[in-house]
């Protein structure tokens, strides 16, 4: 036991490494989120305030504060750059794979490292294990506080509820209301379920919530008595307006999340729904009352699945990374899956079907570069060799399970396109996504010219490019549609072919053509401050 105790952990930290840190600084900060967030923690360290976040100096309340205070700690202890800024939602992965190694081990022996394994290698979890985002510490303390909750509620220690409420307030910190929201809906279905109103009120315990209140209400209660404007800023505008509105321009179709989930939990995709099926057709089918340990946990993963994703469908406000909390279910569904069915084969559908979900990501995953650049994949020779190696390991992946040891061999051959396609995403790529997306090799650029000590402004660039600018440059960033020009000597960033539109915003003042990012087609400019015609030294 010892000894594959030693194996499993071996294993579990070798593939977390390498899923969730390796590659970590390969690329900038992209899109607005995570150099905003990035740079809230550099600000609120910068002052020693662990109480306000701010945004060149100014109250940023849009979300609560767990991220912050993480990468505060990582900023102090590795320094401020950007991939501390993405290191605790590696982190809080780590966390989530554990823990979830732990509880299977627990309760459900024999699938544990399936388990493990399956959620750290699922897309969705990947991916944002390499995102500064508020969105994985949300996902991890949520996953942590579930399984708590139902390792109580399978053997009764009052240890395991103590926990659900210690991550359920650490949840609650990393996202809001959402948390205990989503929680107390799963708690009352199943307590519905299964038919025993009085599990509601045993979950109800007082010590637990005073230790979630204890843990939360200290820094709700001082943003608030120090920011009069945060109830309506973060509960009416962020929680309430975000999901009854499309005040914040994230609009998509009612069925969005149905395919975001499916692709959140490939290579395991197809099995994840075969699981899925045959639980909910066993749910349909039998009425038994009360229900066997068995069933029940699969129709808790059931709910768990379900919920964010019915739910956050109802938002008019969708983002990718608002169902990240569902997924792990779904793997723990097909961990369970497995475990029942381990010496059993698929059927040659099945095992086709899981071989070219788990396979074909690889083409996509080698031509990131085009896709960053062309948003399609080219149709050329490249492209069908790698098709066709890709089809090869689909085959070679259907016809292991076929043939050899059946669901016992799952976990193996899938974990081998997984790495290949992380891999060749980040070697080939990172730098396409740091070129065409980042603000950091552009900022890079003008760091050369000017150290940070001029300010700089933007003139109809992206928000994603301003917020990049402002953590890479650690400086406000001036907006020339805002009327924000300085008045002295700056530096300017604006589009390719923006010149007579720059002019008209600085009558008198000498506008010097410094330098072009070819791949995101911004030219940077110095500017003179009024009456001044001197070229900035080099």
């Amino acid at each position: 036991m010892k000894n594959r105790s030693f194996t499993d952990g071996l294993l579990l930290a070798g593939f977390c490494g390498f899923l969730f840190f390796f590659g970590l600084a390969y690329f900038g900060l992209v899109g607005a989120d995570e150099p905003r967030y990035a740079q809230v923690a550099r600000e609120m360290l910068a002052r020693h305030d662990w109480i306000t976040p701010t945004l060149g100096g100014r109250p940023w309340l849009e979300k609560p504060v767990l991220y912050y205070w993480q990468a505060m700690l990582a900023y102090r202890v590795f320094g401020v750059s950007d991939w501390a800024a993405r290191l605790p939602s590696a982190v809080d992965a780590t966390l989530m794979v554990v823990a979830v190694y732990f509880f299977l081990r627990r309760f459900r022996a024999g699938s544990e490292l399936d388990g493990a394994l399956m959620t750290a290698s699922a897309a969705g979890v990947v991916g944002f294990a390499h995102a500064a985002s508020t969105d994985m510490p949300l996902a991890a303390a949520f996953t942590i506080a579930l399984l708590a909750w139902y390792a109580w509620h399978e053997n009764g220690q009052k240890k395991y509820l103590a926990g659900f409420y210690v991550f359920l307030g650490l949840a609650t910190l990393a996202k809001g209301p959402v948390a205990p929201f989503l929680a107390a809906v799963i708690i009352l279905l199943i307590a519905g379920l299964k038919r025993d109103l009085r599990l509601v009120a045993r979950t109800l315990w007082v010590p637990g919530v005073l230790t979630f209140c204890a843990g939360t209400l200290p820094w709700y209660v001082a943003v608030q008595l120090r920011n009069p404007e945060f109830f309506r800023v973060f509960i009416v505008e962020h929680n309430l307006s975000r999901f009854g509105t499309d005040r914040y321009h994230h609009t998509q179709p009612f069925w969005y999340f149905l395919p975001v989930a499916l692709i959140g939990l490939l290579p395991w995709t197809v099995f994840v729904l075969t699981a899925f099926g045959q639980s909910a057709r066993q749910w349909w089918r039998e009425k038994q009352r009360p229900l066997p340990p068995e069933q029940c946990f699969q129709r808790f993963l059931l709910i768990w699945l379900l919920l964010p994703v019915i739910f956050f469908s109802l938002s008019q406000s969708k983002l990718p990374g608002y169902i990240l909390p569902a997924l792990p279910a779904g793997t723990l569904l097909l961990a369970d899956y497995a475990r029942r069915h381990a010496d059993r084969r698929p059927n040659i559908l099945l095992a086709a079907g899981h071989g070219l979900t788990a396979a074909l990501p690889l083409v996509p995953a080698v031509l990131v570069p085009y896709l960053v650049a062309e948003h399609h994949l080219p149709w050329n020779r490249a492209t069908l060799v790698i098709g066709i190696l890709a089809v090869l390991l689909a085959a070679g992946i259907a016809i292991t399970l076929r043939l050899q040891s059946g669901l016992r061999m799952l976990r193996f051959v899938t974990l081998v396109p997984v790495v290949l396609m992380v891999g060749s995403a980040l070697r080939f790529g990172a730098p396409a996504l740091d070129a065409t997306l980042s603000a950091r090799p552009l900022a890079n650029e003008i760091a050369r010219i000017d150290n940070g000590t001029l300010p700089l402004a933007v003139f109809r660039t992206s928000r994603e490019t301003e917020y990049g600018f402002q953590f890479y440059r650690n400086q406000s960033i001036a907006r020339y549609e805002r009327g924000e020009i300085p008045s002295g000597e700056h530096m300017l960033v604006a589009p390719q072919g923006t010149q007579a539109g720059i002019a008209r915003h600085l009558p008198g003042r000498r506008i010097s053509f410094l330098g072009t990012s070819a791949e995101q087609k911004l030219d940077y400019y110095w500017v003179s401050a009024p009456g001044k015609a001197h070229m900035m030294g080099h």
